[in-house]
C-alpha cells in the first residue's frame, strides 16, 4: 500500500476507520446503543482481523439518526425502522425521478413534427383524417 493509497481512505466515506469507543464518542452515545443499533440491523460495522467493530462516517451519520430519534423518546427498534423507511423513500423517489426524466426526454424525442411545430399533450389528434 503506498502512501496515496492511505491518503486516498481519508475522502472515503465508507472506510471503517472508527473503533466502536470512538464512534460512540464521537456521536455522545454508549457501545451499548451502536451494539442495538447493529442488532436491530440498520448499520452493519465491519469487524477487524481481532474481531473489533469499525464504523465508517456514513454509518456515523446513520447512528446519529438513530441517536436523535432516540433521544426524542423513540423506541430505539422503531428508529432504526423509520430511518430504514426514510431511505428507502429516498431512494424510490430518486429512481422515479431518473425515469421521469428519462421518459420526458424520450417523449420530446419523439413527438411528431406537424407543420414545424410538435403538437401539445392537450390536443386531441383526429384519426379519421
Amino acid at each position: 500500500m503506498t502512501a496515496d493509497d492511505s491518503y486516498d481512505r481519508l475522502d472515503d466515506e465508507n472506510y471503517p476507520a472508527y473503533t466502536m469507543g470512538r464512534a460512540a464518542e464521537m456521536l455522545g452515545t454508549t457501545q451499548g446503543f451502536l451494539r442495538a443499533i447493529g442488532e436491530a440491523r440498520l448499520i452493519t460495522p465491519l469487524r477487524s482481523a481481532g474481531g473489533h467493530r469499525r464504523y465508517s462516517r456514513h454509518q456515523l451519520r446513520i447512528a446519529a439518526r438513530a441517536r436523535e430519534l432516540v433521544d426524542r423518546g423513540t423506541p430505539i427498534e422503531a428508529a432504526c425502522r423509520i430511518i430504514t423507511l426514510e431511505d428507502q423513500l429516498e431512494e424510490a423517489q430518486r429512481i422515479n425521478a431518473e425515469i421521469g426524466s428519462t421518459a420526458s426526454r424520450h417523449t420530446a424525442d419523439t413527438q411528431p413534427v406537424v407543420h414545424g411545430h410538435a403538437p401539445s399533450r392537450n390536443t386531441a389528434v383526429d384519426s379519421r383524417t
